[in-house]
């Protein structure tokens, strides 16, 4: 058994006991309070009271004006609050926990949480249609139903959702602490950096920050969906490995000896039919006459008979036609690969 620090990387025998984040009177509190307080500066924003002139007031003063040599700095650091680029991070952070922990709790949690967001968020913004500080054409005015989408910031609630559900997610009250008071630093800074360099009024933040912690409180009454699609996704995975290895099971396995060819696993084709014999051309001139160029007929060549020669000195008159073995006409074997010829030979 592994004692070093990198022991904890490894994978998990078995998926560990973690408590589910329950909702609570005190979650259900907090949630309750930030929706009224989602709610004040929705009304705030369209009565266009004191909070759209402090609007003005930050957007006229121009901090990116005032203190320049942040720009650099702070263009990088709202990345962290692009929705693009974080949930990459955080998904392959979770993935990780997920394959570790045997269990895929963690990236549903976030893709319930980016749900949320792009639904709740997203209707808000197009609702609204507030134009940022960059558009904005009468001094004064909150700027809405114009045709823009900055209201409320996503930047800044995508900020609180992605590294909040880190804390959401962590497995120790210890852990949940500390990643807490990180995530809001970290989302608290990207609010503040889109006012700084302009693309937002500090309403559209506040209600960033609010909508955000919104949904990360109502996480607890999406977890009995998120179990039940869990349950779902692991069963499917479970019945496509019993018939993958069902399948597995019936392919006949045949022996094969050492050094010996394989069993063929396609259908061979089958044998091509033997061509016929055919005769050679010595054979069929030695039964046909020949034509010679003047149109007369010869006779047909025929092996020589030495045996005719001494027909009367042996006494053996009868067997003068023998033929030796080693003079006979060969035979052409069957299968033979020599082409057939389109016509007979003449001779000239």
């Amino acid at each position: 058994m592994r004692t070093d620090i990198f022991a904890r990387l490894d994978r998990e025998p078995e998926p560990p006991k973690i408590e589910v984040p329950r909702m609570t009177r005190t979650r259900l509190a907090l949630f309750g309070g930030t929706l009224a307080f989602y709610l004040a500066i929705v009304v705030a924003v369209l009565l266009s009271t004191w909070l759209v002139t402090l609007d003005w007031k930050i957007m006229l003063f121009r901090p990116y004006q005032q203190w320049p040599d942040l720009h650099a700095f702070l263009d990088y650091y709202v990345v962290l609050g692009q929705r693009g680029p974080t949930a990459v991070m955080v998904a392959a952070w979770l993935g990780w926990r997920s394959w570790r922990q045997h269990t895929l709790r963690p990236l549903l949690t976030l893709g319930a949480a980016l749900l949320l967001l792009n639904v709740t968020v997203g209707a808000v913004k197009l609702g609204l249609g507030r134009l940022g500080p960059h558009y904005a054409t009468q001094i004064g005015s909150a700027e809405l139903f114009a045709g823009g989408d900055i209201f409320p910031s996503g930047h800044t609630a995508n900020a609180v959702v992605t590294w909040g559900i880190l804390a959401y997610l962590a497995t120790t009250p210890r852990a949940r602490r500390y990643l807490s008071a990180l995530s809001a630093v970290v989302a608290l800074g990207v609010g503040l950096t889109t006012v700084y360099i302009g693309t937002h009024w500090l309403s559209d933040v506040l209600l960033g920050w609010a909508a955000g912690l919104l949904i990360l409180l109502a996480l607890p009454w999406c977890e009995p969906l998120i179990s039940r699609v869990e349950a779902m996704v692991l069963s499917a995975r479970d019945r496509l490995r019993e018939q993958l290895r069902a399948r597995r099971r019936l392919v006949p396995s045949l022996p094969v000896a050492t050094g010996g060819p394989r069993p063929a696993m396609y259908p061979q084709r089958p044998a091509a039919a033997e061509e016929p014999v055919r005769e050679i051309v010595g054979a069929r001139s030695g039964r046909a006459a020949a034509t010679r160029g003047d149109g007369r007929l010869t006779p047909p060549l025929t092996a020589p008979r030495p045996h005719a020669a001494h027909a009367g000195h042996g006494g053996h008159a009868g067997h003068a036609g023998h033929t030796p073995r080693s003079e006979r006409t060969p035979v052409t074997p069957a299968g033979s690969r020599r082409p057939p010829h389109s016509r007979p030979l003449t001779g000239g």
